[in-house]
């Protein structure tokens, strides 16, 4: 699929994101997913394609340590567009382990503790989740972050050896608030409190207007670092810098 890549970007140049994921659903029936963090992005992506009635599964990553508000958002989306959004849990026995060895607030001690806790909250589950996939929707944009500004819509995932499709990479803040009002779609309430960017409880803050919309996600690393490792970009952007 990695050669095809090239072929599915020129096809679908020009695509609005609603087009782009139809198209992107149609190719990829029955193994392509949206991997949603409750996140105003993700919110405009499940709009979309509930909008277009698109054969695309959703699914959510509860790292246990989620704010209640992003509860109160999966249950609100579940009820608007009456589907059941699945929800994936790390495995306990590897929970046990890290906060038994390093303690509960393991990722505030060092980077490599953070993303250790990362690796077992988020990335294990999300990989055998993309395991029986051929393509990935996100909603990453470019305006995120200084990881994120080489960010294509449509990429190869290496990691995970599948597509990425990330069909907001070119949207800006306005636009995205601008949906949202105008579909009536749910959105975390932690937005309207100063939280660009809502991650686990402990590891987000409110940032109130701050130019870098993730300021407020483990606040105590230099930007360059502000990635779980669920997107490998991240980590080739990190190095070409």
């Amino acid at each position: 699929m990695k050669t095809e890549l090239e072929k599915i970007r020129r096809e679908t140049e020009g695509y609005s994101a609603s087009k782009l994921l139809a198209d992107m659903a149609s190719r990829f029936e029955g193994k392509i997913a949206l991997a949603s963090s409750m996140s105003a992005e993700d919110q405009v992506v499940t709009h979309m394609l509930h909008e277009h009635r698109l054969p695309v599964r959703i699914f959510t990553l509860d790292t246990g340590r989620l704010p209640q508000e992003t509860y109160d958002t999966i249950e609100a989306t579940n009820k608007k567009y009456g589907i059941q959004i699945k929800i994936l849990f790390p495995d306990y026995h590897l929970v046990e382990t890290i906060v038994n060895q390093k303690g509960p607030n393991l990722f505030y001690q060092s980077r490599e503790n953070r993303k250790l806790c990362c690796n077992v909250r988020k990335v294990i589950p999300l990989r055998r989740e993309l395991s029986s996939l051929g393509a990935w929707i996100t909603g990453l944009r470019r305006e995120q972050s200084l990881t994120r500004d080489v960010l294509e819509r449509l990429e190869w995932d290496e990691g995970n050896e599948l597509i990425k499709i990330n069909p907001l990479a070119d949207w800006k803040t306005e636009q995205i608030w601008d949906y949202i009002r105008s579909h009536d779609i749910p959105y975390n309430v932690l937005h309207d409190q100063g939280y660009p960017s809502i991650g686990c409880a402990p590891c987000t803050r409110a940032v109130g207007d701050a130019a870098d919309i993730r300021a407020g996600r483990w606040w105590w690393e230099s930007p360059i670092q502000k990635e779980c490792g669920l997107h490998n970009g991240a980590e080739a952007a990190e190095k070409r810098r």
